[in-house]
């Protein structure tokens, strides 16, 4: 025998007898339990990851993540940003940005929203959103603003037509008296993101909003940061800046959203996870017939030399197998089934058109194997005291009517 006597005899006990149906039975059910839980639990995270990344994408990656400001006035075009900023961790670019809350008005409608002037060259992010027109197209001093989808419907207007932009934080005097600073764009592009930044966001170059707000000539409001990880802005915002200069990031306009988001997928997470608990619970069932079962068998063996902690050993052997089988199965399909949820999805005949065509996904292999860890470990927490029982066994009283 070459293996260690408790992992032999408790895998054997695993098998079972061919006449044991039942307590076999119940094993497989605990097994199936397990592998269920860890599947079911897998592929939600993975999906919640999807989703998440794709709000990320979409949002963060169209809003200014970071932004920093002076806290008397706007900055003046230096040659470079401050050194103190490019050598922030998970900063990778810093742009400057004039950011303002503005008011758009069509021959038929009005809409207010945020404008950003932005050098077309520097916000490559949007990008990849845009179904009509280009970010070069917003050249110094051509008034032009790209709308998104939604703002654009709102407002009536498509590429090519005009709206007044009015900014209501600085105002002018004219004979009729004081009224907001403005001035007639042209709709040179609209972007489509999926989001209700469509609906908010408007873009023109920073030259052109500079001088609507009356700024000096390449005055800008601040130095946006671009981030490898937009999450990391609570770690960042506790940095050292120069003095002058003040902070505010993503969280100020859509940090409720994220929030939300994130309790939703700890709150799927957690009850998934109970089942998991549940699942790997059935193994106490299982393994209490068991010990009831072999009650002769373990006082033989405890008589023939084998000592108590062997045969805790044993009956934890037999019971953690069933958790670690399902565990590893139910990460593996898991996995598979996540990776090719779509397509299974339209097999099934699901419209997913109303999710944009997809649903999203990002397997995690940490976040995997995690859950078959976890699913073992409550596994082998279930065996701790059917197995105390076992090794509390007699050998006088277990044998005495045999």
């Amino acid at each position: 025998m070459f293996h260690p006597l408790p992992i032999f005899i408790g895998l054997r006990y695993l098998k079972g007898r061919s006449g044991d149906r039942f307590s076999r039975f119940v094993s497989a059910m605990s097994t199936a339990g397990i592998t269920i839980g860890v599947l079911a639990l897998v592929i939600v995270i993975s999906v919640m990851n999807g989703f998440e990344q794709q709000l990320k994408d979409r949002i963060l990656g169209v809003l200014p993540q970071a932004l920093i400001t002076q806290q008397d006035g706007p900055f003046t075009q230096p040659e470079a940003p401050p050194a103190a900023l490019s050598a922030l961790p998970q900063v990778n670019r810093v742009v400057p940005l004039t950011r303002a809350e503005a008011v758009l008005q069509s021959a038929g409608a009005l809409a207010a929203g945020s404008m950003l002037g932005v050098e077309p060259e520097g916000y490559e992010p949007l990008a990849a959103h845009m179904v009509q027109g280009q970010l070069a197209d917003l050249t110094p001093g051509s008034y032009r603003v790209i709308l998104g989808n939604g703002m654009a419907q709102q407002l009536g207007v498509k590429v090519g037509d005009k709206v007044r932009l009015m900014v209501t934080s600085v105002s002018v005097y004219t004979p009729l008296g004081r009224i907001p600073s403005q001035r007639n764009f042209i709709v040179s592009g609209i972007y489509f993101t999926g989001s209700d930044v469509d609906k908010s966001l408007v873009l023109t170059n920073i030259a052109d909003a500079g001088r609507l707000l009356r700024y000096k000539p390449e005055a800008f409001t601040g130095w946006r940061l671009f981030l490898d990880d937009p999450f990391s802005v609570t770690a960042l915002s506790q940095s050292d800046l120069p003095d002058g200069l003040s902070w505010s990031d993503w969280r100020d306009q859509r940090g409720e959203l994220f929030q939300a988001v994130k309790m939703e997928k700890n709150m799927m997470g957690l009850m998934l996870g109970l089942v998991v608990g549940v699942a790997a619970f059935n193994i106490i069932s299982a393994l209490i017939m068991v010990v009831m079962e072999k009650q002769a068998e373990v006082a033989i063996l405890k008589t023939q030399g084998m000592t108590s902690q062997q045969v805790l050993l044993t009956f934890i052997v037999q019971g953690a197998s069933s958790g670690v089988i399902g565990a590893v199965i139910g990460g593996i399909l898991g996995t598979l089934l996540a990776l090719n949820i779509n397509g299974i999805l339209s097999l099934l005949g699901v419209d997913l058109a109303s999710l944009g065509g997809s649903l999203p996904v990002d397997v995690k292999p940490f976040q995997v194997a995690i859950v078959i860890i976890g699913a073992i470990c409550l596994s082998l927490l279930a065996t701790l005291f059917p197995s105390y029982r076992a090794a509390a066994v007699r050998p006088a009283e277990a044998l005495r009517y045999e």
